[in-house]
């Protein structure tokens, strides 16, 4: 019935616009003269959007309609991203660049929905315009946020800023919440511009205030899947049994070679095991890497493996690990554990002394880890020479050292070739039992950290190569170049500083429109190392790169500088590794005949599709754990004074970046003694009389000024001393 409404009113609309009588027109001339009420402007907006779509009309630059061309666009779809403010933006995948949705052109759109778009004319902003014409699919059916009462009704105020408008939740469909509680709200209308989505009460998560309710919250806004169907879990059990003699049978027996897992004190899930030696005679390495063999207990399209495709990856919170796979399985038979056979796919490498790799072998094994270790321990051990520490595990410090010296050795080679390495750290916040923050640091990679990140990099490439070379279906770890104008915006602002990038092939001129090498961004890295403008560019040159993702096309990865990689390291939190397990597996065992080869290409496109996105979300989620906790523990340091670096700068103002990791804001409004304005070229703020200008790495001292949980921001001011030296320094010290 409603097609057929829509139908009578486009030929109302299409007549009209080819009356020879019909003069140009905007929307709103079209609405007057058609006679279309206020309440149904939104329906004639939509009509004009899909007839533009269809092609029956078309828009001037100016925005009015005209008879269209009769072909029908190709449809553009995308999701919408929607903002507090009204307006949003839709990602359309493969493209560089998100349209710019106006307010009035969203159309009743909701976050997250998959949406239909044509292009606007003209625009005065940098980016392209579109309008909404056509909801595709829902993007939320669930939103989490706090409930407010009132007598008749209530509605939930979304923990999401990106949600735009409060959800009405009628009385009877509140399931007995009361102001102040976190809840779990089913969207039952998505509303339009002239009233408010509504929906139902579905979870109450607990009161605001409560211990864990504020993690529990992310969680439930993300989807994260915490508990394990029961028949995932009854599987888990079933499999979780000892290795027997018969699992071992047809591998190769590596229980009689010396490895070692190295981890963190707190890690549980034990996936991979390493060891090396030493070929005097022929001056090589010899380099195991052991990874637990999860496929074993997996099998491709059980409940469990279902389960773990679902879930694509672990998800690391500050106050908990939500698996991939269940405990049973990821801390129990699939954790290579001291002491114990277990099952693994092991890579076992020759390398020469350059860190090239001559000689491979990749093998169904059999493992016994002898000594269970942790970074901290190898480091004292590798890098401090710590006496008590060498004497404790003397039976293994000759297989530690030649670790540390094959490390150096891989890492110089990939330094080599021009693999770029950033080092921004990583925030460790501790907890206390009630879930608040302690205290807040920078986790600091050490010698043992990138010792084993050395040799996972090492067996990634191998296990990559391989099967490229075989032409075999195959998930591969990509990091695409990026694009030319973020690095021409680089250039340029480098070229301020006495910096400069070659383009690819031409040592004789500077970056253009030709490709970059990451070599050439790794030089520039090392020209700036314990310069006052490190942080600065570091910063900059990181925000040019893409983000890597999973892809059945092996195109490079930038980043690394290399061809071929993939991740195959760590199945037990990681789907991808899990998938191509299974495919070295099938391959080992002269299996992955033409039949299998067709299964793979049929299902690993969505593998890595689903993966990259589960693995957004992790990381998204993580991100926000972390930002909350970060705000929760500046509560109580309102007032207080710290020393920090500029780390972002707007047009609206300057964030600044504590010692401990904590980011704050600091208003434009608050930068003293002038109107500054912002200079995207330099990404500097400057006064326009003085001409004191605030620029990324700078350092400055701040004041707590406020925090807010609810959008996880932390205010900052400036120090009053602070203020005062500046202002003393401008002036000559005269005051």
């Amino acid at each position: 019935m409603n097609k057929e409404i829509d139908e009578k009113r486009k030929k109302v609309i299409c007549d009209f616009v080819q009356d020879a009588l019909y003069v140009p027109m905007k929307e709103k001339e079209i609405a007057l003269i058609l006679q279309v009420e206020n309440d149904d402007r939104p329906q004639l907006k939509r009509i004009l959007g899909e007839l533009v779509a269809e092609g029956r009309l078309a828009q001037t630059a100016k925005g009015k309609y005209i008879k269209g061309s009769g072909k029908q666009a190709t449809p553009i779809i995308g999701t919408f991203i929607s903002h507090a403010k009204g307006f949003g933006f839709v990602e359309v995948e493969g493209q560089a660049e998100d349209f710019f949705i106006p307010a009035d052109e969203v159309n009743g759109a909701f976050h997250k929905d998959k949406v239909e778009v044509v292009l606007l004319p003209g625009g005065e902003g940098k980016r392209q315009e579109a309008r909404i014409v056509r909801i595709v699919e829902r993007g939320l059916e669930k939103i989490v946020g706090i409930y407010e009462s009132s007598k008749t009704f209530g509605f939930v105020r979304p923990d999401n800023s990106k949600v735009a408008n409060d959800i009405f939740v009628p009385v009877e469909r509140s399931k007995g919440a009361v102001t102040g509680h976190k809840v779990v709200v089913e969207l039952t209308d998505y509303g339009n511009g002239q009233k408010k989505p509504e929906g139902k009460v579905i979870e109450i998560l607990g009161h605001v205030n409560d211990p864990g309710v504020d993690i529990l919250s992310i969680v439930k806004g993300y989807e994260l899947p915490m508990e394990f169907p029961e028949k995932v879990m009854n599987q888990a059990q079933r499999v979780a049994g000892e290795v027997s003699e018969a699992d071992m049978g047809g591998r190769k027996d590596l229980r009689d070679i010396v490895c070692v897992t190295i981890d963190g004190e707190d890690a549980k899930d034990l996936d991979d095991a390493v060891n090396v030696s030493y070929n005097e005679s022929e001056e090589t390495y010899r380099l195991g890497v052991h990874i637990a063999d999860v496929t074993n207990y997996v099998q491709e399209n059980s409940a469990l493996d279902r389960e773990a495709l679902k879930r694509g990856t672990s998800v690391y919170l500050v106050d908990r690990v939500i698996p991939m796979l269940p405990h049973a399985l990821s801390n129990g038979i699939c954790s290579l554990n001291e002491g114990v056979d277990r099952l693994a796919l092991s890579c076992l490498m020759t390398i020469d002394k350059t860190g090239k790799i001559k000689d491979y072998e990749l093998a169904e094994s059999v493992i016994r880890v002898n000594r269970r270790m942790t970074y901290t321990s190898v480091k004292k051990i590798i890098e401090d020479k710590d006496e008590t520490e060498r004497e404790t595990y003397k039976e293994l410090v000759p297989m530690f050292d030649l670790m540390a010296e094959l490390s150096v050795i891989l890492r110089n080679r990939r330094k080599k070739r021009g693999a770029i390495g950033f080092d921004f750290p990583e925030s460790k916040i501790v907890l206390d039992r009630d879930g608040h923050p302690l205290s807040i640091m920078p986790y600091e990679r050490n010698a043992a950290n990138m010792l084993i990140e050395d040799f996972m990099l090492a067996a990634n490439e191998t296990v990559a190569q391989h099967f490229y070379w075989m032409e075999a279906p195959f998930v591969y770890r990509v990091h695409d170049k990026p694009d030319t104008e973020k690095v021409n915006q680089l250039n340029v602002f480098i070229n301020n500083l006495g910096y400069y990038m070659k383009s690819v092939g031409r040592k004789d001129r500077k970056v253009s429109d030709e490709e970059i090498h990451p070599k050439e961004i790794q030089k520039l890295l090392d020209k700036i190392a314990g310069t006052p403008e490190e942080a600065m560019v570091s910063r900059l040159a990181l925000r040019s790169m893409k983000q890597a993702r999973y892809s059945t096309e092996c195109t490079g990865h930038f980043g690394l500088a290399c061809q071929y990689y993939c991740h195959f390291t760590s199945p037990i939190r990681r789907y991808p590794d899990l998938q191509i397990h299974r495919i070295i597996k099938e391959q080992l065992r002269s299996r992955l005949n033409g039949e299998r080869m067709e299964h793979y290409r049929g299902i690993l496109n969505e593998v890595a599709k689903h993966s990259s996105e589960t693995e957004r979300r992790a990381e998204e989620a993580e991100r926000e754990t972390d930002k909350l906790k970060k705000v929760e523990y500046m509560e109580e340091r309102i007032g207080s004074e710290f020393t920090g670096v500029i780390s972002g700068v707007t047009a609206w103002g300057i964030y600044v970046e504590l010692p401990n990791t904590v980011e704050g804001f600091l208003h434009v409004s608050k930068l003293p003694g002038d109107y500054f304005h912002y200079n995207e070229n330099t990404y500097e703020m400057i006064g326009d009389t003085t001409g004191r200008t605030y620029r990324l790495g700078e350092a400055v001292r701040i004041r707590v000024a406020g925090t807010d949980r609810f959008t996880k921001t932390i205010d900052f001011d400036f120090a009053e001393d602070w203020q005062d030296e500046q202002g003393s320094a401008e002036t000559g010290g005269e005051q």
